[in-house]
């Protein structure tokens, strides 16, 4: 039997559900600064209606009683309105932009602090321009649904209350005219809405399409410069920008239809009033006040009017935003925070795989049962063609993914049972690919011991075989390294990282082919303080080029998720197995490269 329909109540994410919530989890918490906005707004929307009233009293003066003095003392009460309202309306503006960025920034705190909770995998999915723009347009959305719902119920409601309640007091039976043009206005907005829900939705994917093709271009601008690619990411970003002007241009039509329909009954119901009103005053002698008074109430009230019957199209266009906020927020953290287990304490630092089976995607297992032991202090080297799962064994042990089976164990504890927290704290990390954040070397350096004194960040740059080059810079530790490290080269940034990781003085070091990208003189300093790094700690180094690891205590050959070989250097070339041809391949390989030179003259 097929489930029945639900509700539109029942999706989490429908207008009301998200509009009570925000009203709830949010606007309750600046219940106070509201209520001082309202007062404010109240102030304002009484001002309003007031000098609708005074308007009519003014003529009554001029045209029926003749009273120089009634018209001073009626003008003065109009300059005491408008100035009260002025100071009302400066009040909670200001008062309502502050709850406003109080709550992006809420927000904003509380979406990255989610992102934080997020696993290597989550990331992997989706592109990072995405968050970004949940991050920015998210918060903001919700800020939006906020103001407008303040502003509709408070400023232009409140308005609108006081005007028709002159409106009413002047002229029962022209106000009840005046209403002929609700019904088909409601009508027709209520059909609008349903289409901008799906156009807004769109444009917001899109724009976060813009953001992405600018960020791979930008970041990938020397990729970009060295083949010629301008055109093509130009190409790129104008198909994207493109997408999104079509689709901006499309709500733009679709909103505004709204616009011709109600300027039309308004002129309609404006003209009935004139009409009736100076028939009135003609026909049966009425003061002219009356009908002043009623003309400038309708007149002010009409535009408050057309923002309500707006306000469910604009809130529809910013909850689409504030839904991609919380669609984030409101998903099980993929890394939750176990800080409540107890916290990884260490001796040995022995590192041991118990039959640890693991695959990214189920039918595609990377390790098969793995089983090894990584003895405290030495060093053991992982080595064997890629896909292997080399990578995958360094990302189990940071518990950036968790073993489908088996356990991983340090100094006979499952690491599972403790919090990553306490594990992440006693593994140090480098990795081929360093990244450095903005911000200056000495910064950088500081990142592996926040609070690092000076003579512990110099000290950490000398053993990483760093210092030198670092105080040639004219600004020296106060350098600046640029985006990703790009103001520095490849082997600068690895002894940088180097010395990230020996300022943290962990007793686990994993290192991730640190030196693969390097030329010769480069990997010289880099082996040469990888050398220091790992001395006296448990490292595990994964190893493409075979001759940085010859002195390793074990060298593990990793092939098709499982250990095909282990031992050290020269055992292994005796049994004469998978990494005996891997080394002599290497070799074989490094005897036959010729010069650039003595090849092109050739």
């Amino acid at each position: 039997m097929s489930k029945p329909p639900g509700k539109i109540s029942d999706d989490p994410y429908g207008a009301m559900q998200v509009i009570k919530r925000l009203v709830a989890e949010q606007a309750t918490v600046y219940w106070r600064r509201y209520l001082f906005v309202l007062a404010m707004m109240a102030v304002g929307a009484g001002a309003s209606a007031g000098s609708a009233y005074l308007f009519g009293k003014v003529i009554n003066e001029a045209y029926v009683y003749r009273s120089i003095s009634g018209i001073v003392t009626v003008s003065t009460m109009v300059i005491a309105l408008f100035t009260a309202k002025g100071i009302a309306t400066y009040l909670q503006q200001v008062m309502l932009s502050r709850v406003s960025n109080a709550i992006l920034a809420n927000n904003q705190r509380q979406l990255f602090s989610k992102l934080m909770q997020e696993s290597v995998g989550f990331y992997s999915r989706s592109h990072s321009s995405e968050y970004l723009n949940r991050l920015s347009a998210g918060a903001t959305a919700i800020t939006q649904v906020l103001s407008l719902l303040i502003t509709g119920a408070g400023k232009d409601l409140l308005t609108l209350i006081g005007l028709v309640a002159v409106m009413v007091s002047q002229d029962p039976f022209m106000s009840l005219l005046s209403l002929i043009v609700v019904p088909p206005i409601f009508l027709f907005v209520r059909k609008i809405v349903s289409r901008i829900k799906g156009l807004a939705a769109n444009q917001f994917m899109s724009t976060a399409y813009i953001m992405e093709a600018v960020q791979e271009s930008l970041q990938g601008i020397r990729t970009v410069k060295a083949f010629t690619l301008e055109h093509t990411m130009q190409e790129r970003v104008d198909q994207s920008i493109a997408a999104v002007e079509a689709r901006a241009n499309k709500m733009a039509t679709v909103s505004n239809r709204s616009g011709p329909l109600m300027e039309m009954l308004g002129g309609i119901a404006i003209s009935i009033a004139l009409m009736y009103g100076g028939y009135r005053v003609i026909a049966t002698d009425a003061a002219p006040g009356q009908f002043v008074s009623f003309i400038t109430a309708f007149l002010l009230a009409y535009e408050p009017a057309k923002r309500l019957a707006r306000l469910n199209i604009d809130l529809s266009s910013a909850l689409i935003g504030a839904r991609m906020l919380l669609e984030i927020i409101d998903k099980p953290a993929t890394e939750p925070d176990d800080s409540d287990k107890p916290a990884l304490a260490l001796s040995l630092a022995q590192i041991e795989f118990r039959d640890v089976t693991f695959a990214y995607r189920p039918e595609h297992p990377v390790l098969k049962r793995m089983n090894f032991i990584a003895e405290p202090g030495k060093v053991t080297a992982l080595v064997g063609p890629s896909g292997g799962g080399k990578s995958t064994i360094l990302s189990l042990l940071l518990r950036f993914y968790e073993a489908d089976e088996g356990a991983i164990l340090i100094d006979g504890q499952v690491i599972s049972d403790y919090s990553r927290s306490s594990l992440r704290q006693q593994t140090a990390y480098v990795g081929q690919d360093v990244y450095l954040f903005r911000g200056s070397v000495r910064e950088n350096i500081a990142f592996g011991k926040p609070g690092a004194t000076e003579e512990e960040i110099v000290a950490a740059a000398e053993a990483a075989c760093a210092h030198d080059f670092i105080t040639g810079f004219p600004q020296g530790y106060d350098t600046s390294v640029g985006e990703h490290g790009t103001q520095l080269s490849g082997g600068q940034r690895q002894r940088i990282a180097i010395a990230r990781a020996l300022i943290k003085n962990a007793p686990i070091i994993l290192l991730d082919e640190a030196t693969a990208a390097l030329d010769s003189e480069s990997e010289k300093y880099v082996q040469e303080a990888m050398a220091r790094l790992c001395k006296g700690r448990t490292t595990i180094v994964i190893a493409h080029r075979l001759h940085t690891i010859i002195h390793a205590d074990t060298i593990l050959v990793v092939e098709g998720g499982t250990i095909v070989e282990a031992g050290r250097h020269d055992d292994l070339l005796q049994k004469n197995g998978r990494y005996a041809n891997f080394f002599r391949l290497q070799q074989h390989e490094s005897d036959k490269v010729t010069p650039l030179r003595a090849r092109v003259d050739g």
